[in-house]
C-alpha cells in the first residue's frame, strides 16, 4: 500500500492531462509526498479545479484525527491478499469509506509512487512508474471534511484506494498497489452522477506490462528528505523496456520510414531522467513566453 508518492511535472501537462481550465493554485515539485502533507487533488465536487487536500483521511464523524492513508477496495474480505480474488467490493460497507466512495471521490495526481517488499517496506524502496511517459497519471482516491476541534476549522483530507498487487508489484515483494485509473475512468470517477456499480467496476489491477520499477535510496523513508536525488536509480529496472526504432519499409514510389518497437539492450530513459528533460523543457518554455497557466514549478 503506497504511503509515499511523487509529483514532478509541468503545469501545462497537468492542465492538458486532466482537461482543466487555467489554474491559479501553486503546484510544487514534491519528491517525497508523505502523510500529513497538503497536495494536489481533483474532486467530484470541483472537477475543474485543482485543490490542496491533506494526505491522510479523517472521517467527518471522528472525534480525533485518524490519518487513514489507504482504503482497501475489498474491505474486510480477502484478508490474505489473494490476487485472484473476485468477490464483493467491501469498501462500500466500511464506516469510514461507505459515504466517500459513493459521493466524495477524487483523483490523486501523481508522477510515480514508492513501494517496497511487504516485510521490509521503505527500507528497500522501489520507484514505480507508468511507461510511455505517462506523467502525470491518476490514482483513485476518496475524501472527507473533518472539523478540527483544536482549530475550529474544517479540514479536507483524502486517502488512496488499493487493490491486490499485479505481477510487477509482486515481483517487488508487495501484496498491495494503488488503484490506477485510465483517462476515461478518471473522468467517470469524479463525475458525481456515476452509479456505484460503475465505480466498483473500476477497482481493478492496472496492467503490469504498462508499468515498470527500479530501486531507489532508502533515505525516502525520512519524510523530511525531499530532493530529486531520492528518485535516482540504485539498480536496474525490473522489466526490459522496448525502444522504438526507425526501419525502412519498401513502398511503391521508394522508401519511407516507419516506427517499430524492438527490444534493445540499451535501456530507455529512467523516470529521473524523464523528469530532468521535462524540467528543462519547462524552463525553456517559461523563458519564451511572458506568463503561464500555473506559477512555475520549482
Amino acid at each position: 500500500m503506497p504511503s509515499r508518492y511523487i509529483l514532478s511535472t509541468t503545469p501545462e501537462d497537468i492542465v492538458s492531462r486532466f482537461a482543466l481550465p487555467p489554474q491559479s493554485v501553486i503546484v510544487e515539485n514534491n519528491y517525497n509526498i508523505s502523510p500529513g502533507q497538503f497536495v494536489p487533488v481533483i474532486t467530484n465536487e470541483k472537477p475543474h479545479q485543482i485543490q490542496l487536500f491533506k494526505f491522510g483521511l479523517t472521517p467527518f464523524w471522528a472525534k480525533s484525527e485518524m490519518n487513514l492513508i489507504n482504503a482497501r477496495t475489498e474491505g474486510d474480505f480477502n484478508k490474505d491478499d489473494n490476487p485472484t480474488f473476485r468477490g464483493a467490493a467491501g469498501i462500500i460497507l466500511k464506516k469510514a469509506f461507505r459515504k466517500p466512495i459513493r459521493s466524495q471521490r477524487c483523483i490523486v495526481i501523481a508522477s510515480a509512487f514508492i513501494e517496497g517488499p511487504s516485510n521490509l517496506g521503505l527500507s528497500k524502496p522501489y520507484l514505480v512508474y507508468l511507461r510511455k511517459h505517462q506523467n502525470p497519471f491518476a490514482m483513485a482516491g476518496i475524501w472527507d471534511t473533518w472539523l478540527n476541534p483544536k482549530t475550529g476549522f474544517p479540514e479536507n483530507s483524502f486517502c488512496i484506494l488499493t487493490i491486490t498487487a499485479n505481477s510487477l508489484l509482486r515481483q517487488i515483494g508487495n501484496t498491495r498497489m494503488p488503484v490506477i485509473l485510465t483517462d476515461s475512468e478518471a473522468k467517470r470517477w469524479i463525475n458525481s452522477g456515476t452509479e456505484l456499480s460503475r465505480i466498483t467496476s473500476m477497482l481493478n489491477h492496472y496492467d503490469s506490462k504498462l508499468m515498470n520499477a527500479y530501486p531507489i535510496n532508502p533515505k525516502i523513508k525520512n519524510p523530511c528528505e525531499n530532493d530529486k536525488q531520492l528518485i535516482q536509480p540504485t539498480g536496474g529496472r525490473l522489466l526490459l523496456e522496448e525502444k522504438p526504432q526507425f526501419i525502412q519499409l519498401p513502398y511503391t514510389s521508394g522508401f519511407h520510414q516507419a516506427k517499430k518497437a524492438q527490444k534493445d539492450k540499451e535501456p530507455t530513459s529512467t523516470m529521473a531522467e524523464r523528469l530532468e528533460t521535462a524540467k528543462a523543457k519547462e524552463s525553456q518554455a517559461q523563458d519564451n513566453k511572458p506568463s503561464a497557466n500555473f506559477n512555475a514549478l520549482k
